[in-house]
């Protein structure tokens, strides 16, 4: 029964999102540039909730993963080849090397100091990646593709191009819809593979590791093992999705590990719903969505956009509304995040739940079978 609910879920879920080109479209968002976000950052997240949402420990520094998936999958088209499969394998194992080795010494802490550990270890990657390993990262021009690169699997295969070429899955370029596509498969993939995780025995472990730590320790049960799993599994999907973006997008670069990175991506589960399935991909499309459609709402547009008004209301209405897009749409996006830190703690999953749980009541005011469903989720 659990296993034909998890079917339906990801069938739902795998028709949203191969939908995307054509329900993103009335909103402004159906380029593949911003859908490949949209499914990179998703994978992001949902690997992020892995550890935050099943159990319990805060990273502030899993960018990190990201930036090392960036420059494994980099690295990998510029000396092996320009096929994707090698360069995201690639980034998957650095990224998981990486992230047992800074999860190693973070777990020996929990709560805040884990926080700062992984914060801290996070900043130190970037300051090295930034300053230090410049034959490596290429510094602050980030690390790019060049025609002198060796790529020594294709020229073994006699594959010779003139200029700088671009990465392939199977001979098709990964710019564009293909791209898009690719990074839509691997997204349904991981939101499988995390959705199986959390209902077995290992996910109701981690479960029970957020629920109370200090308990099962007590009874003899070892959870530092498992704490350290779930920081690889999430680290490996950080570091694929900073695969997906050199795939789409052929170079890496420091910034791409800064804290910033890594605060975005707490905020996108938080907003989606820590602890969902879901939540987590709903808050990188929202976010992704802010940064790259409100940002470019500038005076002008807003001027077109409310020209039906008189020009004295008009003004106005431009006046109040312009601070909160552009440059401002952080502001936006502040708002959004406090009123539902405020009013839906459970992020908009709950809110989700709120609506299916109103619209389940019968006749007589009492709730259906599906109401009684859907506050029991």
């Amino acid at each position: 029964m659990r296993f034909r609910s998890d079917l339906v879920q990801l069938g739902v879920f795998a028709a949203v999102v191969l939908t995307m080109p054509v329900w993103l479209l009335p909103l402004g968002a159906a380029y593949p540039d911003l859908m490949q976000k949209f499914a990179i950052y998703g994978i992001f997240a949902i690997g992020f909730n892995i550890l935050f949402g099943m159990t319990g420990y805060l990273s502030f520094g899993h960018a990190a993963f990201l930036g090392v998936g960036s420059y494994a999958a980099v690295w990998s088209f510029k000396l092996l080849t320009m096929e994707a499969l090698p360069a995201i394998l690639f980034a998957i194992l650095c990224a998981g090397a990486f992230a047992a080795a800074i999860g190693y010494v973070s777990l020996r802490r929990s709560g805040i100091y884990f926080s700062i550990l992984t914060l801290a270890f996070a900043q130190m990657s970037y300051n090295l990646a930034y300053s230090v390993f410049t034959p490596i990262t290429n510094g602050e021009t980030g690390l790019q593709l060049a025609l002198s690169d060796s790529r020594v699997l294709d020229r073994a295969r006699g594959i010779e191009v003139t200029g700088i070429p671009s990465p392939e899955l199977f001979g098709i370029s990964m710019s564009g819809i293909a791209g898009f596509y690719l990074c839509a498969l691997v997204l349904i993939a991981c939101f499988f593979f995390a959705m199986r995780l959390s209902h077995s025995p290992f996910g109701l472990a981690l479960r029970a590791i957020k629920s109370n730590q200090n308990r099962m320790q007590y009874t003899g049960f070892s959870t530092r093992p498992y704490a350290l799993t779930a920081f690889i599994i999430s680290g490996m999907y950080a570091g694929l999705a900073g695969g997906l973006l050199a795939v789409t997008d052929p170079l890496a670069g420091a910034e791409r590990m800064q804290w910033t990175a890594s605060g975005e991506v707490v905020l996108m589960t938080i907003l989606g719903g820590v602890g969902t399935l879901v939540g987590p991909f709903i808050g990188a499309v929202v976010i992704k969505y802010f940064e790259n459609i409100f940002s470019a709402f500038h005076r002008a547009k807003l001027d077109s956009i409310f020209a039906f008004l008189p020009d004295g209301a008009r003004d106005f209405v431009v006046s109040l509304t312009a601070p909160f897009v552009g440059e401002g749409w952080h502001l936006t996006l502040g708002v959004i995040f406090m009123l539902i830190v405020i009013f839906l703690p459970g992020g908009l999953m709950e809110g989700a739940r709120r609506i299916r749980a109103r619209f389940g009541r019968d006749g007589n005011g009492r709730k259906s079978g599906a109401g009684r469903l859907a506050a029991a989720e």
